[in-house]
């Protein structure tokens, strides 16, 4: 079987057996659109001619190209999977790919705002506008409840579940997670669903969207970058992102003292090996922690 066909029988396979969300079809077939052409650059068009060290050759390649050491692993995942499938379907022999050691992740941790700096950004003054109102409440909720950005853009009003203090929010692969709203970010968004965001909707164009733009119609991902740069500009924070309010959140939780586990199912992530990361992003407050509680810890 031709590598490209084979591409096509396994994505086919995502979609009508294994039932792959739209997205992670879509990231599969770019990944493995540029694995089929590099093995067709090295002259390799059949799945049964590719060998382990094509295979290590492609993941030097991204390597060398300086990709991101997720996406690299991310792409020689894709490979294996459809390999694998392939052995599994008795449509080859073998999987190339099996014993290619993905790469190491880079160990950078994620970028996160200190307290003052979250408070100085969402204390700054707000315009009384419906726009303004919006605004707040984004920054409130990105860091109050961590969601990503697809999260909040996709909260409908169904899903706002403010009387019950939750928000129903839908994660990556269509899972459905609660997650507690309280506090500034609880009583901000109220203000801006009984004012602001009646003033944006547009009876021309319903929508359950919770968040707005000045049509009417849902904010998309890319406004919310915009007004998490604004606003952080304001607040001297530079190239403000709204995943670095959602890492924010989660430290803020861990030094806090909730447990790992909480925090896992509060991101959503599938695995407590994502979320370790979290337990390693400043321990300066166990130090202090240690040295103001134990008995013993102090110098005389």
């Amino acid at each position: 079987m031709e590598l490209t066909e084979a591409r096509e029988e396994f994505l086919s396979y995502l979609i009508l057996e294994r039932g792959s969300a739209q997205n992670t079809v879509d990231s599969y077939g770019r990944d493995l659109a540029r694995y089929v052409r590099f093995m067709n650059d090295r002259g390799v068009a059949d799945v049964e001619e590719v060998t382990s060290d094509d295979v290590e050759a492609f993941v030097a390649l991204l390597s060398s190209l300086d990709y991101e050491a997720t996406s690299t692993g991310r792409a020689l995942a894709a490979a294996r999977s459809m390999h694998k499938y392939l052995v599994a379907e008795g449509l080859c022999e073998r999987n190339p790919a099996r014993e290619v050691m993905l790469p190491k992740r880079d160990s950078r941790l994620p970028e996160v705002l200190s307290i003052a700096q979250a408070q100085k950004l969402l204390d700054q003054p707000f315009a009384s506008t419906a726009a303004g109102l919006r605004d707040h409440a984004i920054l409130e909720v990105l860091y109050g409840c961590g969601l990503r950005v697809s999260e909040l853009c996709g909260l409908g009003m169904r899903e706002a579940m403010l009387q019950e203090e939750l928000l129903l929010v839908l994660g990556k692969g269509s899972k459905e997670r609660v997650v507690p709203i309280s506090g500034a970010a609880m009583s901000v968004l109220q203000e801006y669903l009984d004012i602001g965001r009646p003033q944006l909707a547009r009876p021309s164009r319903p929508t359950d969207a919770v968040f707005l733009n000045m049509r009417g119609g849902r904010l998309s991902r890319q406004s919310v970058h915009s007004i998490c740069e604004k606003y952080g500009r304001t607040a001297g924070i530079g190239g403000l992102h709204p995943h670095t309010l959602r890492h924010s959140y989660a430290t803020h939780l861990v030094e806090g003292g909730a447990d790992l586990r909480v925090v896992q199912e509060l991101l959503g992530h599938a695995s407590i090996a994502t979320t370790q990361i979290y337990s390693h992003i400043d321990r300066t407050h166990v130090r202090f922690e240690y040295l103001m509680a134990h008995p013993r810890a102090r110098k005389k």
